[in-house]
């Protein structure tokens, strides 16, 4: 039995590309050091800064959303909504210090509340709650009452329901760290919402840090026992707006064993090694290297959860690496979440087309949503989700950006 669910408060390892500009070799040592301080004058004012607030339009009820930014030291930049918690851009540099954004979504509200984007459900960017991932037949026992959730992704629960965390208004407060500037944002979720017993307070704080990385916490209470699993689904491009898919990325995963799915991609209780499998991305390969020998619903592809090393974790710990070779950007995960389901974008048609007119073709971004394993309240075997009164949730994830030349 793997070990159960951590409720250890999480800290951050980072390991940043610090982005500046070459020192003058004709430059003093008086120059220089007075350079140095004022750069982290300014770094340091940049941090204490607030996120900036403006409109994102309206929800089909009136209600205005709201679009907060976050900036760094550095000049990156995270647009978040209130509208679901949803990450809808993420300005980051490439080799050339030019800032692009490296994540799907759409310019305004709009796009998030359309029928074909709420008829497709790709749930780009949003915070994913109460249960990421599938839970079979939308029924699970727990302290011998047996609950029924709505069946969204039939013949299964997919991530909260019909009206998951993706699709609410959380409250939001921007602020600041020493590590960057911040946006807290916190949701009740009510006993019986979506089928889900107990009154669920969630927190969520985001953070772009001053070296680079995106950071989010998770923090959750409850009065009564409940399944949690929470993360965040952004669709990553780190080449987006310049190329066709995703495809060339090249992705590590720090994993020998998945989660071996059925035809409805509910686990069937197998954590198979990956070594011989085009599951094997302990050494790095291209994302459409051996995509076509993955079958599976619909079109096949990646959608699977992996089984990620050192588990449980007190502090975050290296889950996944990318590598986009055009533009030279990297991107590091570090989580305490037992797993990460790596989704290729398998069931993006063209349907929806988002951000610089572009269309979301299949296979166009791919996600790493760190998390507990699919089906867990139905699988003993599996770390446990199971939140109790009393207890604490506490996770943490962080996306670090870098380059390669």
């Amino acid at each position: 039995m793997l070990p159960s669910f951590s409720r250890l408060t999480a800290g951050l390892l980072t390991g940043g590309v610090l982005l500046t500009g070459a020192v003058g070799c004709n430059r003093s040592t008086d120059d220089t050091t007075a350079a140095t301080a004022t750069g982290a004058a300014a770094a340091d004012s940049t941090a204490r800064m607030t996120p900036t607030a403006t409109s994102f339009g309206h929800l089909p009820d009136g209600t205005e959303a709201k679009l907060y930014t976050l900036t760094n030291a550095h000049g990156l930049k995270a647009t978040i909504t209130n509208y679901g918690g949803t990450l809808t851009s993420l300005l980051v540099p490439d080799k050339d210090g030019k800032l692009g954004d490296v994540v799907l979504g759409f310019d305004n509200v709009g796009g998030y509340t359309s029928a074909q984007y709420l008829q497709e459900g790709p749930y780009f960017g949003a915070l994913i709650g109460r249960y990421g991932n599938r839970i079979k037949a939308g029924k699970f026992t727990l302290d011998g009452k047996e609950y029924t959730l709505a069946l969204n992704n039939a013949p299964n629960t997919l991530h909260g329901g019909k009206r998951g965390f993706d699709k609410v208004v959380w409250e939001a407060e921007p602020g600041s760290s020493a590590e960057g500037q911040t946006l807290k944002l916190t949701y009740l979720s009510k006993d019986g919402e979506e089928g889900y017993p107990g009154n669920l307070q969630v927190t969520v704080v985001y953070t772009l840090t001053n070296d680079d990385a995106l950071k989010i916490d998770y923090s959750a209470t409850t009065d009564k026992a409940t399944p949690i699993n929470l993360t965040n689904h952004a669709y990553f491009n780190l080449n987006h707006g310049q190329a066709k898919n995703a495809l060339d990325h090249e992705l590590t995963l720090n994993a020998d064993r998945y989660t071996v799915v059925d035809g409805t991609l509910i686990p069937t209780g197998e954590l198979r090694q990956v070594q011989g499998t085009p599951m094997d991305f302990r050494q790095a390969h291209t994302i459409g290297e051996r995509i076509k020998q993955v079958t599976g619903p619909g079109p096949g592809g990646y959608d699977h959860n992996w089984v990620l090393a050192d588990a449980p974790r007190a502090t975050p710990q290296p889950a996944a690496t990318v590598y986009e070779p055009t533009t030279g950007r990297t991107m590091t995960v570090t989580t305490t979440e037992p797993g990460i389901q790596f989704y290729s974008g398998n069931f993006l048609k063209g349907n929806l087309t988002g951000k610089g007119n572009t269309a979301y073709v299949q296979n166009y971004g791919f996600c790493l949503e760190t998390q507990h394993f699919p089906d867990s309240p139905n699988q003993p075997k599996f770390p446990s989700t199971i939140l109790k009164p009393g207890q604490t949730l506490k996770s943490s994830t962080s996306y670090q950006f870098g380059v390669r030349k």
